[in-house]
């Protein structure tokens, strides 16, 4: 036993000092990004505090704020109407003293060459949308030659009380030598790894529901921030200690279980 090396990823280096703010694509502002918005934002302010450079998030999500969103969703009535990631963004911005941005529309090969990030968090409902964001991070790897380079993306996914949180890497990220860790550069996506259990299993339906009541049949009204959370604190570990030995989680809530997935 005392032979075998625990697998570990050590974080890309650029990440943990930075000369300028991590850029951040986050996809989706619904039930786990409007949530994820409000955890990288504690993560940035954090991270200021401790002398790093933060993070510079954009927001992608051309939905608008629907009645049925209130509650389960980070909304208010008084935002019904407006794009999702408008009213985030504005409201994060005031409270934490950001100047993160808004794209009020969806996020495909196209605008994927037009904003690159360090890191994509996937907060998107439908298996193909989650495809399509993999496609274009590694569609535009061969253009990726500058600060924003794709390096990361972490595909946060849920049924009505489960759900997952995935970190992969966007190519091979090249790993010091160790002697004391199997490092591992290459971390699989969610996808890729679990493609057959994603097509099989619950996918959740894309079409708005009329009432909250409607929406919580479809998802529990904890289930996006437990996954949200569990995500943040693997972000804020890849950050802050900048090594991991795991790269996400399966979640239960129905179980009250949650399963490390290691790298």
């Amino acid at each position: 036993m005392n032979g075998i090396k625990k697998r570990v990823h050590i974080v890309y280096p650029y990440l943990l000092n930075p000369t300028n703010p991590i850029s951040v694509n986050l996809i989706g502002a619904g039930g786990s990004g409007s949530q994820m918005l409000t955890a990288l934002a504690r993560i940035n302010h954090a991270l200021n505090v401790l002398g790093h450079a933060g993070l510079n998030v954009y927001v992608f999500d051309h939905d608008t704020v629907q009645r049925a969103n209130l509650a389960r969703q980070l909304f208010t009535e008084n935002e019904i109407g407006l794009n999702k990631g408008v009213a985030l963004i504005n409201r994060v911005n005031r409270f934490f003293g950001t100047d993160w941005k808004a794209m009020p529309y969806g996020y495909n090969i196209s605008t994927a060459k037009k904003r690159l990030a360090n890191i994509t968090v996937s907060c998107v409902d439908t298996i193909g949308a989650r495809l399509e964001i993999e496609e274009s991070l590694h569609s535009g790897k061969e253009h990726h030659i500058d600060r924003d380079s794709a390096i990361y993306l972490l595909d946060l996914g849920n049924g009505r009380d489960s759900g997952q949180a995935v970190l992969s890497t966007v190519g091979e990220i090249k790993q010091a030598k160790s002697l004391t860790f199997e490092t591992v550069g290459m971390l699989p996506s969610m996808v890729n790894e679990y493609k057959v259990m994603l097509e099989n299993g619950e996918e959740l339906d894309n079409q708005p529901s009329c009432s909250l009541a409607e929406a919580l049949g479809k998802q529990d009204l904890f289930i996006n921030s437990a996954l949200v959370n569990m995500a943040a604190s693997l972000l804020w570990q890849m950050l802050r200690v900048g090594i991991i030995e795991h790269r996400g989680c399966f979640l239960s809530l129905g179980g009250f279980r949650s399963q490390p997935i290691a790298v």
